[in-house]
């Protein structure tokens, strides 16, 4: 009987007491060493269930990917960033500090003030908004009078930016002795001359300098070596085949292929159209980032494709183009669309095509 007592006694007393959980204390077999930093936590497995049916994390977890983390995020080195699928490019120097996109995508441009005032600032900028390529771009159309019965789109930033980045070509080139070229002023000519190679601070520093009320630098990107006329070749026969009596447009426009450094408004943007259009405006148009597709011309020989040839991205979009074209696509084509071809061989039997009729 007092043995009883004893041990109903001995319950109470530990069920008013702490609770003592496994994350309390280490049982024997377990080891009381705190987990290293960034090392996995070992749940208990009633634990391991519970939110394994429920199909959530435990409610401390982080994000397995340190790039989602907003605090983290702040602190990821500076270069190249990698997306699957696309070029690896520093995607930021796009869309830098204090310069504005305009609408059709083609230039950013910037009116700050230091740009203007500090030569080593505007050419460190320069050379840093050149590691990235302008996008070039197909621009197929079929239009009958007022009627566009097709237009598609493919990009072909891809071509330009290699997997390997030591195998990239691309090279900063300022405007040589021989070249007209806005070189300061409103009217193109052949002087002055710092050199193609080494003229950059030069030209930068002229620039500065340049006590004209509104002056304008431009950087442009522009893209070698690209076969445009065989691929367009390519491209009418594909559509002509289709029995297309419309008028056909092939267009290689290039985007982001423009930066802008103009000096700040006096005052308004008024006053300076106004000032512009009656002292007009001091240019510089004397530096170009250039993109290779290859090493040299489409024939040439020891010619070397950086991603691919035009024959062989050819193969590879024809079908996806060709479907595009028949289904009367307003639009881009895209990987998905290759994917299709691929996996359905959609573009495979289209032949000719009934376009209604022709107004």
């Amino acid at each position: 009987m007092e043995n009883r007592k004893s041990f109903i006694t001995d319950k109470a007393t530990r069920s008013a007491g702490p609770v003592h959980r496994s994350s309390d204390a280490a049982g024997p077999s377990s080891p009381t060493a705190e987990p290293a930093p960034g090392s996995p936590v070992e749940l208990p497995a009633d634990s391991i269930m519970s939110n394994g049916q429920n199909h959530m994390p435990p409610p401390y977890s982080s994000p397995s990917d340190t790039s989602l983390d907003p605090q983290a995020r702040s602190q990821l080195p500076k270069g190249p960033q990698y997306y699957p699928g696309l070029p690896v490019l520093d995607y930021r120097q796009y869309s830098p500090p204090m310069f504005e996109l305009s609408a059709d995508t083609t230039t950013i441009s910037s009116k700050a003030s230091y740009l203007s005032e500090n030569g080593k600032a505007l050419a460190t900028l320069l050379r840093t908004l050149a590691t990235v390529p302008p996008k070039p771009q197909v621009l197929v159309q079929g239009n009958r009078g007022r009627k566009i019965d097709f237009s598609v789109k493919l990009n072909l930033m891809n071509l330009l930016v290699p997997n390997d980045t030591h195998s990239r070509l691309d090279y900063l080139r300022c405007v040589g002795k021989d070249e007209v070229a806005l070189r300061g002023g409103s009217e193109p000519g052949l002087k002055p001359d710092f050199g193609v190679d080494n003229g950059l601070e030069a030209w930068c520093d002229r620039f500065v300098k340049d006590s004209a009320t509104i002056k304008v630098f431009t950087l442009e990107r522009v893209v070698a070596n690209l076969d445009t006329n065989w691929i367009e070749g390519q491209i009418r026969s594909l559509v002509a085949a289709t029995d297309y009596k419309g008028q056909v447009t092939v267009q290689f426009p290039v985007t982001h292929a423009k930066v802008v450094i103009q000096t700040p408004d006096k005052h308004n943007k008024f006053l300076t159209s106004v000032t512009a259009l009656f002292t007009g405006k001091s240019k510089y148009e004397v530096v170009k980032a250039v993109w290779p597709f290859a090493t040299g011309r489409n024939g040439e020989h020891g010619r070397r494709c950086l991603v691919q040839t035009e024959k062989t991205w050819w193969e590879e979009w024809r079908d996806p183009i060709k479907y595009a074209i028949a289904t009367k696509r307003q639009g881009w084509v895209t990987n998905e669309d290759k994917l299709e071809c691929i996996m359905e061989s959609k573009g495979k039997g289209v032949s000719l095509i009934d376009w209604g009729p022709e107004f």
